[in-house]
């Protein structure tokens, strides 16, 4: 299985994970926290799917050892405005056959408890062509938090087909995260790889600019003051909420782009160890209807990832 070694470094945003997985302004408060499908969403999902596309041998099952690190907290590829970093390890399994599985975990300050989020992922990858690839997968998110918090998501399921032309990756990222309540994330993305290998000591360095466009939908709650128009209607307003007028409430489930981010990762690799280094400059953009307060911010991230090839007679998970 030979997949597209290009997508090396396709997006470091904000969905993960961190993203991803990384991660929102939108709708979704948990009891005064802003959404922590933050970090996932944005930076984790991308960042475990980089460690697994880093391998140098496909047709060999390997391991990654990865700890990644953020500047700003995130939220559906908008940030919060928070200046603490925040740390997320992980550890990646890919089979030679194209499946994976994947453990993340995530840390920050800004969360209490600290250690907030737990995310399992398994998935498959499969090349098609030497221009066309996909990856799916599905994902479980364990929070830490208290039992009064309110978690609108647990799970989520994405999809990304890759098509590559000489030195341009273009990528289409479709999430459905599901729970309480559900939420649909699109993201396409362009990147164009510059990469040189046996350089300067290194086995290869890599730099990877690449924009990418955020869509997504969520619920818009508007609240309609309404007076009342007769004199029974006012005294059985003021019996049952202690004022003459009532509120109506209007849940309206609103589609459109929330975030437009343009990334630079630079990335080394020295026999198994790869670091990679990231800017990511956001412009988050409101939604019908939504009081977006958030502004255009950027953020530095990055990660360290250790590989272990398997070898087949000591690999007992081999078939």
């Amino acid at each position: 299985m030979q997949i597209c070694k290009r997508w090396l470094f396709t997006v470091v945003l904000s969905t993960s994970v961190l993203v991803t997985r990384a991660q929102e302004a939108d709708s979704l408060i948990l009891s005064g926290i802003d959404d922590a499908l933050s970090f996932e969403d944005s930076l984790s999902i991308f960042t475990m799917i980089d460690s697994l596309m880093q391998m140098d041998d496909l047709n060999r099952s390997q391991i990654a050892v990865r700890l990644s690190y953020n500047s700003n907290v995130l939220s559906a590829g908008r940030t919060l405005g928070i200046e603490n970093f925040g740390l997320a390890p992980g550890v990646s399994y890919y089979h030679k056959s194209g499946l994976y599985a994947d453990v993340s975990g995530y840390w920050s300050k800004d969360f209490d408890p600290s250690y907030y989020l737990t995310i399992t992922s398994i998935g498959y990858m499969h090349s098609f062509s030497k221009y066309f690839s996909v990856i799916g997968g599905y994902d479980h998110y364990f929070y830490n938090f208290n039992e009064d918090t309110y978690i609108p998501y647990r799970n989520a399921l994405s999809v990304t087909p890759m098509v590559d032309y000489k030195s341009l990756t273009l990528s289409f990222n479709y999430s459905f995260y599901f729970g309480d309540t559900y939420a649909n994330r699109l993201m396409p993305g362009l990147t164009w790889v510059i990469s040189k290998n046996r350089w300067l000591g290194l086995d290869r360095i890599s730099f990877s600019p690449s924009a990418y466009a955020l869509f997504g939908d969520e619920t818009i709650t508007d609240l309609e003051l309404v007076w009342p128009k007769t004199l029974v209607e006012a005294i059985k307003n003021k019996k049952q909420y202690g004022r003459i007028y009532a509120f109506v409430e209007h849940n309206n489930r609103v589609f459109g782009v929330m975030n437009y981010a343009f990334t630079a990762p630079l990335s080394v690799t020295l026999k198994r160890l790869t670091l990679m280094l990231s800017y990511t400059y956001n412009i988050p953009k409101a939604l019908p209807g939504e009081p977006l307060t958030l502004s255009e911010s950027s953020y530095l991230s990055g990660s360290l990832t250790w590989f272990i090839p398997l070898h087949r007679n000591k690999l007992p998970l081999e078939f």
